[in-house]
């Protein structure tokens, strides 16, 4: 049971960051959001709360299906 918990952070219609569970942090993809994602990242609290977001949410529901 490979998974894997993406959030992608939009504005405008632009991807410009987003956290994955298999990096494990936040990846900036325009200069926004190298930003945003350097300031997600300094917050141990906030990453460990995205890290467990994966157990949370995904495996939980991965067994109803």
């Amino acid at each position: 049971k490979d998974i894997e918990f993406i959030r992608s952070t939009y504005y405008n219609m632009e991807e410009f960051a987003r956290f994955s569970s298999s990096v494990g942090k936040f990846v900036g993809y325009t200069e926004y959001g190298l930003k945003q994602a350097n300031y997600w990242n300094s917050d141990p609290s906030y990453l460990a709360q995205m890290k467990a977001t994966k157990e949370r949410y995904c495996k939980h529901n991965i067994d109803i299906d």
